[in-house]
């Protein structure tokens, strides 16, 4: 497994070593010594998630505030999203700054998105499976968003404007210099 730091501290890009023969292939997902020697993180994951999108689908930017805030390790089972990761740690000195990836089924490049990171993910083909694992549970009080298309953070989501499709309470979400102050 190749594990890459970003330029974002804390948040990793996972390669898999893939075995393939004639009967296809093989890979570990997650493994809990890996990241605790390549990474230095000893995480317990609780809650696994899984949504299907078709293209243009955009679900994001998210994260939860405080002692319900969640690390996440994403991953496509088939398709193909760009994966956005934006740190938000106020004493970070990449406060603001975003780093996004292609994530596929074909690629099984998966991104570790550490507490106090928005993160999103806009969907590039029809019938796309995104899968995550959380190390800490869904609160619904502890929501919080930025609206994905912030002029401050000037985030390129590989989609034309029309192509993008958002659920209703994505598209309430507020720019960033709004919503971190308040």
């Amino acid at each position: 497994m190749k594990v890459t730091e970003t330029f974002l501290k804390g948040c990793f890009v996972i390669e898999p070593t893939v075995f393939g023969d004639k009967r296809g292939s093989f890979f570990e997902v997650f493994n809990q010594k890996v990241f605790e020697e390549k990474i230095g993180l000893k995480i317990n994951f609780v809650q696994d998630n899984q949504s299907t999108s078709q293209k243009g689908v955009l679900r994001g930017l998210h994260l939860q505030k405080g002692e319900y805030a969640q690390a996440k390790l994403v991953r496509v089972i088939q398709g193909k999203v760009l994966d956005v990761a934006v740190d938000v740690r106020k004493d970070s000195p990449t406060f603001g700054k975003h780093f996004s990836i292609e994530l596929s089924g074909d690629n099984n490049k998966q991104l570790l998105v550490p507490r106090g990171f928005l993160h999103g993910f806009a969907t590039l083909e029809d019938n796309t499976i995104f899968a995550y694992k959380c190390d800490n549970y869904y609160h619904k009080d502890s929501e919080y968003g930025i609206i994905y298309n912030d002029p401050t953070l000037k985030i390129d989501w590989k989609l034309e404007e029309s192509e993008i499709i958002l659920s209703e309470k994505d598209k309430l979400l507020q720019n960033v210099n709004i919503a971190i102050n308040n």
